[in-house]
């Protein structure tokens, strides 16, 4: 199965997404895209960490998701927006290469045979316009890609104030 959890910033995706992959094993994974590009977002990598216990078997993984053998696991993929910021810029913010390269490494995980994948996922079209061209060329380049994932998913659920949604079974 491959979940969606999509919604704004703190919006409870993720805490959702945890619960969820609690509920369906005893030990999932937890799939951390973040690169660390500063003290700060280092700090808050460590919190994060600290929020889960010895159930979870923690991997970080920027771009390569397709490394990692997913199958007859439960994990947790989050999330699509710092995954997808680490092909922008090493892209140097090519949507459609981004894009392409995004959508092949989703493909080979959903492949994977009795996983449950979980995936979250940030709706940043939904905020602010972008100031700045490049930020209007990454919301174009998320906004599809969550398209795709959501056509490409068993469930999707949008995270409204910490209550989930499910728009999609």
């Amino acid at each position: 199965m491959i979940y969606l959890v999509t919604g704004g910033e703190r919006s409870g995706k993720s805490g959702y997404a945890q619960k969820l992959a609690l509920e369906l094993s005893d030990s999932p994974l937890y799939v951390a895209t973040a690169r660390k590009w500063d003290d700060d977002f280092q700090n808050r990598i460590d919190r994060h960490q600290q929020e889960r216990d010895e159930h979870w078997t923690n991997i970080e993984k920027e771009k390569y998701l397709s490394e990692i053998d997913f199958s007859g696991k439960t994990a947790l993929i989050d999330c699509v927006t710092l995954w997808l910021t680490n092909f922008f810029i090493d892209t140097k913010n090519d949507v459609e290469l981004s894009l392409e390269e995004a959508k092949k490494e989703f493909l080979a995980i959903a492949k994977h045979e009795n996983a449950n994948i979980i995936i979250v996922t940030n709706e940043i079209g939904m905020g602010v316009h972008a100031e700045t061209h490049i930020g209007r060329k990454f919301v174009e380049l998320q906004g599809w890609m969550n398209q795709f994932l959501a056509s490409n998913a068993d469930e999707v659920v949008l995270m409204v104030s910490g209550i989930p949604v499910k728009i999609k079974r």
